[in-house]
Formats: C-alpha cells, structure tokens, sequence
C-alpha cells in the first residue's frame, strides 16, 4: 500500500562526487541510473514535485582550483560549468527512464539548457516534469549547497532533502571519518550547526534555510529508497528545523 507523502514539493540536493561512484572522478552510469530511478519512483508513485540541484566536485571545485593559484571568480565559473555537465547526464537518464525532465542553468547556454525563470520552474512541476537547476546561482564565492537552498525556497519546496555520499547518513556531533565515536543527531537546529560550525553544510545555506522557515534532511543517498522513504514521513538521517 502506498503512504501519502509528508512533503508535496521536494528540492534534492545531490553531491558531484556522488555520481564519480567508486572510480572517484567522472560519471558512473550505474550510479546515476540509481539516483534516476529513486527520483523517478517518486515523482510517479507518489506525484511528489521533485527538483534537483547537483554539485560538480567530481569534475571540478572551485576551491581546489583556487588553493592552487587560479584566479577564485575563475575557478567557481569553472565549476558552475562542471554542474551543468551532471545535470545533463542526469535528464538523460531521467528521461529514458521515462520521467520529462528540464535542465534550467544559471549561466545562459539556450543550445543545451533552458535559462533559470522561477515561474517557468514551477510550471514544470505543476505539470509533472522534474526541474533540474544547474550552474549554482550564477555567481561565484557561493556553494551548491547554497543555490539549493535559494531554488527551494523560490520554488516554494517543503524541505531540502540534501544526500550525502560515502556512508556518512546524517549529521554527526564530530567527523565520523576521523572519529570512530562519533554520533549521528536524528534531530538538530540551524543555529547548532552555525554556532558548532559543524562542516555538514555551508553555513550561508543553513541560514538561508532557517531564515524561510525551511526544514532540511540530511541522508545517505546512496542506500536504495531512502529517498522515497523520507518523503513518506520516515525518519531517516537527520533532520534540521
């Protein structure tokens, strides 16, 4: 029996160097299909409005070109360009799986995107497409986990659902990959991750967030249904509000 879900307008965040899969650089077909086919189960079963914002660390970062001379404006152009890249791999993937999709960037580029128009967003998922925003806000100095939080709430999405990758399927009170005695919070505040300058998010993203009264789930991305399983009310991860 399907539940009704908790949240009738989504805007998932997935990490770049998800989509490397193991190899750690580049798309992995097999990991894309995955990610495709959790979002399109969704959108289909449960009618859910789902949009998408995806990094390019698995291609390029920004800070990483900056920590090695290059120019910092330069370097996050870089990697508005390297998101693009993914949310076309991911539209095509989406799509031959049968779910219309859309590709919305930040930076003009008409022959392979459509340009970022907040109405024309929304009319997509009105009309059940997935939208996926590429190339950040536009602007450098700013994360991808910011241009999440500013699409969701333009787009008036309920909740941020921000997949994380390597095994790490929450917010911990430490890094878990350091420290073996770490504990993942089910729950936390936005003012808790600022004031312990917990590295889970960017902090301008958390504020943006607290700020509009937008709850947040941070989650394992990569274990099958948890995407669908969040959206039909089960705790999963951990949740800022």
């Amino acid at each position: 029996m399907t539940k009704k879900p908790v949240w009738r307008r989504v805007l998932l965040k997935l990490s770049g160097e998800a989509f490397a899969g193991s190899q750690g650089y580049g798309i992995d077909g097999a990991v894309v299909e995955q990610i495709a086919s959790e979002i399109t189960e969704v959108r289909r079963d449960l009618e859910v409005d789902v949009a998408v914002v995806v990094g390019g660390g698995n291609i390029w970062r920004g800070m990483t070109g900056a920590g090695a001379g290059m120019d910092r404006a330069q370097a996050d152009h870089m990697g508005m360009l390297a998101t693009v890249i993914n949310s076309l791999a991911l539209q095509d993937v989406l799509e031959r799986q049968g779910q219309p999709t859309r590709v919305q960037s930040a930076i003009s580029m008409a022959q392979v995107a459509e340009p970022y128009i907040r109405r024309r967003a929304i009319r997509h998922l009105e009309k059940g497409r997935v939208v996926i925003f590429a190339a950040g806000t536009g602007n450098p100095y700013f994360t991808t986990d910011t241009a999440a939080a500013l699409r969701a709430v333009e787009i008036d999405a309920e909740v941020m659902l921000r997949g994380t990758h390597s095994g790490i399927g929450g917010i911990y009170d430490d890094d878990p990959r350091t420290n073996p005695a770490a504990v993942r919070l089910d729950e936390i505040s936005y003012v808790e991750i600022i004031n312990q300058s917990l590295k889970a998010m960017d902090p301008t993203a958390v504020t943006l967030c607290m700020e509009n009264g937008l709850p947040i789930v941070v989650f394992d991305l990569m274990t099958p249904g948890n995407v669908r399983s969040i959206v039909e009310g089960e705790r999963i991860g951990t949740l800022v509000r």
